[in-house]
């Protein structure tokens, strides 16, 4: 009979925002028990070193504040395992390009025709600096930038863009067909930047637009776990500085083919460790353990 382990996936949030609520509120309790619960399961788990860092940080400020061990306990058992992805959902898009074709004219967009973001309307995503920036850039009025996403910034955003022609948002775009924009973009464009509600523990669109392939460079940021998503297979900017964004997409611009193929290759290989075959091998090697043990994901 498999041996039943158990493993709890912690994305950071989920963990130290009920540390500080506690802390602020003086809710200890409810803090101990969320660290408790976590560190019960067989694998404790967090999503990049950086959301490792967090958590452990969160258990050392509970620990001043009512003399508890979490943190030696944090830092000994919690391991990284990156999130999994179904890669063959990304790699396929190259051996479709009729249906390339047909997805992006039917949005009225053309290959590398555009700067693509695609991830959640929230100010700690920095679109505002992605449209100031390319409205400065030379890639204004020459390609479009096309904003995909819903959240509670989209108003913002939208009366930021001012009804610009050049400017595009759309807010439909599903699973399936966000391969094809990552695949056929002239760059894509992350420019998250930390903020007190929201930090970026892994980037998990990055890694996507990686595995799509296609010419188009990845522009980011260096914020909380990003660069263990890229793998700096890409091009940074300091965040929230609108004129390092804008030298950024210049530089993009400015890229040869050869330079393009090769940056957008390197990508793609260092985002494989992302497949989640090779994500769930190296978890059963944590529990050290093999593939017909059965696990429990929490």
């Amino acid at each position: 009979m498999p041996r039943v382990a158990t493993v709890a996936e912690a994305v950071g949030s989920d963990i130290t925002h009920v540390i500080n609520n506690a802390l602020q509120t003086e809710a200890f309790g409810t803090g101990s028990l969320v660290l408790s619960n976590f560190l019960e399961h067989d694998l404790p788990l967090a999503v990049s070193e950086y959301t490792l860092q967090l958590i452990v940080d969160a258990g050392a400020r509970l620990d001043e504040a009512v003399g508890t061990q979490f943190e030696h306990q944090l830092r000994e058992r919690v391991k990284v395992s990156y999130p999994a992805i179904d890669t063959s959902i990304y790699l396929n898009v190259e051996k479709q390009q009729r249906r390339l074709e047909e997805t992006l004219a039917a949005r009225g967009l053309s290959r590398d025709g555009y700067l693509l973001f695609l991830s959640r309307l929230a100010r700690a995503k920095g679109v505002d600096d992605l449209i100031l920036a390319y409205r400065a850039s030379r890639s204004y009025g020459e390609k479009q930038l096309v904003i995909c996403g819903d959240g509670p910034d989209s108003s913002r955003l939208q009366e930021l863009a001012a009804g610009d022609p050049n400017i595009r948002f759309f807010r439909d775009v599903g699973d399936d067909e966000k391969t094809f924009l990552m695949h056929g973009c002239a760059m894509f464009c992350l420019p998250s930047k930390p903020r007190p509600e929201f930090t970026e523990t892994f980037g998990i669109a990055v890694a996507e637009k990686m595995l799509a392939g296609g010419l188009g460079p990845v522009i980011t940021t260096h914020t909380g776990g990003i660069p263990e998503a890229t793998g700096d297979r890409c091009l940074y900017h300091e965040p929230g500085d609108v004129s390092d964004l804008t030298r950024a997409i210049n530089e993009a611009v400015a890229m040869s083919l050869k330079q393009r193929q090769q940056l957008s290759e390197a990508a793609r290989e260092y985002a494989m460790r992302f497949d989640r075959q090779q994500v769930l091998s190296n978890m059963f090697h944590m529990l050290g353990s093999n593939p017909a043990q059965k696990v429990s994901a929490q």
